[in-house]
């Protein structure tokens, strides 16, 4: 081995050192700051105390997503959210950072924004306060939430403290079978590795599989990064990743794309090069994948069924999946066909990019969601609803009987209106399945945009593989 033989992360890290010392935190140049109404204000605040100013406002950008209302008006309700949004626009122009609150074009969910806009580019280090900015590693980035403290940080100095994770390869053998998408390849590897596996690490994701996915679908994967434990997911940029951001709003152009373009495919992985940890899982045998507990870890393919409890050996295992089953509702044994659904929530920083809303009304075309089950779809992005119109995907979804939305993060989280009612069954596309994610006491199932679709119209789960 080759001691200058490099990983993709450490290229990234290295480039980015301010300062580092022996057992403490490095001091990292920061490229992108991107802003969100919940864990802003104490930062301004922090701020304001200090006297101090945001020291590169035109790296930061913010946008109002957790609170904002989905509904046609966006007419706020709930005096807390009305307080959020309200005190981001003040903070966001006493300090002279660009926002795109619920009115802008360019309003949307922060992760999905920055690839819409080509503000995520690769090799840069992006940080914002949420955790899933792990989606913009698609690109070649290194990109973790951070917590408010750090946020306040960043925005005084455009540096970050951070010790280095430890460098992680999930490679994936072979290529997916039919029928088989970006969200069951993130539910399979969880599946594989478990909701800790990745803990400290920086992943990034090699193989057949991965480079063969869309933009959308490696962010899909990358986003859901933090559910394995991951500090971040990362896939190495190649002529997709070009493709996909030249022409975008904040993309450079001319001479310097090309300059850019140049840089960004040489920024992989050497040859030689080690991971701290190497995991190799065999991508043909995925399937369409239905999580059925409390957290994403907890999944079987479609063809199978809830696990028994008593099938355990592992007193703490046996334990978990009946508390699991407990606040599901549900019976060891059951086919996972056999659940049937209330709620289909197509949305989310996971799932709510152009692709994944085609994907859908593929499904769902000419036919009518069923009468047991309430069902919304809810774009990414502004820019990514007005491309849906476009396109006519609105009508199709109308048509059949789902509600068409504004942009936000909506029922991905329990923070807005659009929330599940205890003991409420959902077919999510989105990225958390823990104990009242969307709503106190809701159940929540997570699967690809296809499967939330063809729950909607069977009112139960079903192998799209077989439509």
């Amino acid at each position: 081995m080759n001691k200058n033989n490099k990983t993709l992360f450490e290229k990234i890290w290295d480039a980015h050192v301010v300062y580092e010392q022996q057992d403490q935190p490095s001091v990292l140049y920061i490229d992108l700051h991107m802003i969100h109404e919940v864990t802003s204000p104490q930062a301004f605040e922090g701020l304001r105390l200090a006297k101090r100013k945001v020291r590169r406002p035109d790296l930061t950008i913010a946008v109002a997503e957790h609170n904002v209302p989905t509904w046609a008006g966006r007419k706020i309700t709930d005096p807390i959210a009305k307080t959020q949004i309200e005190t981001l626009s003040k903070n966001c122009e006493e300090f002279g950072i660009q926002l795109f609150d619920m009115y802008h074009k360019n309003q949307g969910i922060v992760h999905v924004i920055g690839p819409d806009l080509g503000l995520t580019q690769p090799g840069k280090i992006i940080v914002c306060g949420d955790s899933h900015t792990s989606t913009n590693g698609a690109f070649g980035a290194f990109a973790m939430g951070i917590g408010t403290s750090e946020v306040e940080h960043v925005l005084a100095t455009q540096t970050l403290r951070q010790f280095k994770p430890k460098t992680m390869n999930i490679h994936l053998e072979g290529a997916l079978p039919n029928g088989v998408t970006a969200k069951d390849v993130i539910l399979g590897i969880i599946k594989n590795i478990g909701i800790s596996g990745a803990t400290g690490h920086a992943i990034e994701y090699t193989g057949e599989a991965i480079t063969n996915l869309s933009m959308e679908g490696r962010m899909t994967v990358c986003n859901m990064s933090i559910e394995a434990g991951g500090r971040a997911g990362m896939i190495a940029p190649d002529i997709k990743t070009i493709k996909y951001i030249e022409g975008k709003a904040f993309a450079p152009k001319g001479k310097d794309f090309e300059k850019a373009k140049n840089s960004w495919l040489k920024l992989k992985t050497d040859e030689g090069a080690v991971y701290d940890k190497q995991v190799i899982i065999n991508s043909e045998s995925f399937e369409p994948f239905v999580t059925w507990g409390t957290n994403p870890g907890m999944v079987s393919p479609i063809t199978g069924k809830i696990p028994n409890p008593q099938d355990s050996i592992d007193m703490d295992e046996k334990l978990s999946i009946e508390k699991a089953l407990e606040y599901m509702g549900l019976k060891p044994d059951t086919q996972i066909e056999d659940i049937k659904i209330d709620r289909v929530f197509i949305g989310s920083c996971t799932n709510s990019r152009i692709e994944d809303l085609e994907a859908a009304a593929q499904i769902v075309k000419n036919k009518k969601v069923n009468s047991n089950v309430n069902a919304m779809v809810v774009p990414g992005s502004t820019l990514v609803k007005s491309i849906a119109e476009q396109k006519g995907l609105d009508k199709i979804f109308k048509d059949a009987g789902f509600e068409w939305r504004e942009a936000g993060c909506s029922m991905c989280l329990g923070m807005n209106p659009d929330i599940l009612q205890p003991k409420e069954r959902c077919a999510s596309t989105s990225n958390r399945n823990f104990e009242g994610r969307q709503g106190k006491g809701g159940r929540t199932h997570l699967v690809s945009p296809e499967m939330a679709a063809a729950a909607a119209i069977a009112g139960h789960f079903v192998d799209t593989r077989d439509i």
